[in-house]
């Protein structure tokens, strides 16, 4: 079975992005539902309008229907994908309702009453969604406009303006979106990302701790923390300048990108301290992969051939239920920095590992570094 969710908008294709994805859809077609409610119960008091007989009755119970609709998604204050694709042939299919009720469509009932649906489907429906969209709206329009016209080129003509128009406004807006929808995307990717190295940054570490202790916590691991100082860095750049310490930063980036495992995490946290955060069985599989990067660092090779080594200090804890992901990230984060400076005293260039209780002693001066 298809589902229509697929290809909907969602930064990051996250849940916390869907929430607010969906209360903005639920709320504009709670609006338009309304508005549309609103304006066509006028004609219920207008003469000459409505058929009269069960046809009158047919289309206040239309109306009412809509404002029905339009209080339950208010109140509800949401609407998923395929609530919003439901509503949006609703609104196609209660237009040729109102059509039939209508004693002179082409005066009282123009097919521009498909305009909110239309507006609805290019805004909130993926492509998919969208198609079947407009492929229902030129139904419609032709359903609609047949009684009205005795010729089948006058016919032809009418649907074609209309749902043309009503499908090319669906489709500019589509597109639209989707052109904004992109920028979004790069510019969120921008904001987690070190401009210099390319790695991710900070913010983009703590966004992954929910996701790291939920696995954990599944899969019965632990959670390690690596901290990486490169060593005598300020040298370097006192040295040969800051052009050669970037483009061994550079380097040093490139190196541990191709070493770390996929679903470990490696960012850039200041200077030339990185952090990288993974699933591990134990301190020891933790000890491994910090050699592992250790010697990455030392391997790689600025563009001047320089190249600086570095001190890794790690620490492992087992996730539990009910913590903050965050505030024990950050704790993690600073027993292995703690570790990291006692790599730093035993001569650099080598791993260190925490102790598995929390560390309590203060953190070291950084000015050893």
């Amino acid at each position: 079975m298809i589902s229509l969710d697929a290809g909907l908008p969602e930064a990051a294709g996250s849940e916390s992005a869907r929430g607010p994805e969906r209360r903005v859809a639920g709320l504009t077609v709670a609006t338009l539902l309304a508005t549309g409610a609103l304006m066509g119960s006028i004609n219920l008091v207008v003469d000459g309008v409505l058929r009269e007989g069960a046809a009158r009755w047919a289309y206040g119970a239309t109306m009412l229907l809509l404002f029905g609709l339009a209080v339950a998604l208010g109140v509800r204050g949401r609407a998923g994908p395929r609530h919003t694709f439901a509503l949006v042939i609703l609104g196609d299919l209660v237009y040729l309702a109102v059509v039939l009720c209508i004693e002179d469509p082409l005066r009282y009932a123009t097919p521009l009453m498909l305009l909110f649906p239309a507006l609805v489907a290019a805004w909130f429906l993926d492509l998919r969604g969208l198609a079947v969209h407009m492929a229902v709206t030129t139904a419609v329009c032709l359903a609609a406009l047949w009684p009205s016209y005795d010729s089948a080129v006058g016919l032809g003509v009418q649907v074609g303006v209309s749902a043309g128009t009503l499908n090319g406004a669906a489709a500019g807006v589509f597109l639209l979106r989707r052109r904004v929808q992109r920028l979004l995307e790069h510019t969120e990717s921008l904001a987690r990302l070190d401009p210099l190295t390319g790695l991710h940054n900070r913010r983009y570490l703590v966004e992954q701790a929910p996701r790291l202790w939920r696995q954990a916590r599944r899969d019965g691991s632990h959670v390690t923390a690596m901290v990486l100082d490169l060593d005598h860095f300020k040298r370097l750049n006192d040295e040969f300048g800051h052009a050669a310490g970037d483009s061994v930063l550079g380097a040093v980036a490139r190196s541990l990108s191709t070493t770390v495992r996929p679903a470990d995490v490696l960012a850039r946290t200041g200077g030339e301290e990185l952090v990288v955060l993974g699933s591990v069985s134990d301190v020891t599989e933790a000890t491994r992969l910090a050699e592992r990067l250790r010697q990455a660092v030392a391997d790689g090779r600025g563009g001047d051939g320089h190249a600086v080594t570095a001190s890794v200090g790690l620490a492992v804890v087992r996730p539990v239920d009910g913590e903050d992901p965050v505030a024990a990230l950050w704790r993690l984060i600073d027993r292995a920095d703690a570790a990291m400076y006692d790599a730093k005293r035993e001569g650099r260039n080598r791993v260190a590992a925490a102790p598995l209780a929390p560390a309590r002693a203060p953190r070291p001066d950084r000015t050893t570094a």
